[in-house]
């Protein structure tokens, strides 16, 4: 049986009072890749924005017996959990190396940083071969592909010591061998950590979702398997659209 890493219990984000997370229970289990999916408004991101601590919520968010509601962004990662945004985060002009070395050494001091070092940490050079980038070490990170920037932001979450991570539309932008990839990736990941994708792509969900959450209008609507998930008739009618409901479209539109 998989560990809670991460529980979120009644969870409620208003905005001049629209909820746009109404009650939400999410628990994301080590040993799983958990989809995140809903249509577009339907409170993803704003519910990662949550956790992370850059929106104001009520409810509760634990992990590993501590309340996060209320903590500082910086507190509530250095507690293990680590994010990424649509559009990858990196430090486009230094190396692959360095960005990995400076996310592996947020408790080093800023002139440890700054000197040169001969040797890359054991970590650094474990990471850079997961995320497949063992061979651009060198490289200036802003010349990589997309799809390598996005492994690139995740291998600086792992070299910090996430144990839990929050990704928000991994494949945007993707080509089908980089998404394929990319799945890889997560579930090698997911095998000693708790991994969270927030996407829209099913095709991709149904190849690499351990567990599936559904969100409409702010709550969830669904969760369980990708079977359990993609047979359930609200989940169709809401959001992977009914047979009956693309034979109606595709008439209109004909």
């Amino acid at each position: 049986m998989n560990q809670a890493a991460l529980t979120c219990t009644n969870i409620e984000v208003e905005f001049d009072g629209f909820k746009a997370v109404n009650g939400v229970d999410l628990t994301l289990d080590s040993g799983e890749v958990h989809f995140l999916i809903g249509p577009n408004g339907a409170g993803k991101t704003t519910l990662v924005d949550a956790i992370t601590g850059l929106t104001r919520y009520t409810g509760s968010v634990t992990k590993d017996g501590t309340e996060l509601r209320g903590k500082k962004v910086h507190h509530i990662a250095r507690k293990g959990i680590g994010r990424t945004f649509q559009t990858a985060t990196v430090f486009e002009h230094l190396t692959v190396a360095q960005n990995l070395d400076i996310a592996a050494g947020s408790g080093r001091s800023p002139w440890h940083l700054l000197r040169q070092r001969r040797h890359l940490p054991d970590q650094v050079v474990a990471v850079m071969e997961q995320i497949g980038l063992d061979g651009q070490a060198e490289t200036a990170a802003g010349v990589l592909a997309h799809g390598q920037k996005q492994w690139l932001e995740i291998g600086m979450l792992l070299v910090g010591d996430a144990d839990v991570l929050l990704l928000d539309e991994p494949i945007a932008g993707m080509g089908h061998e980089e998404r394929d990839r990319t799945g890889r990736l997560l579930h090698d990941i997911a095998a000693t950590r708790a991994v969270a994708v927030v996407e829209h792509d099913m095709d991709f969900m149904r190849a690499f979702a351990s567990r599936v959450t559904v969100l409409h209008a702010g709550a969830v609507l669904a969760a369980g398997t990708v079977d359990e998930v993609s047979g359930d008739p609200r989940v169709q009618a809401v959001y992977l659209g009914s047979v009956q409901e693309q034979e109606v479209a595709d008439a209109a539109t004909a």
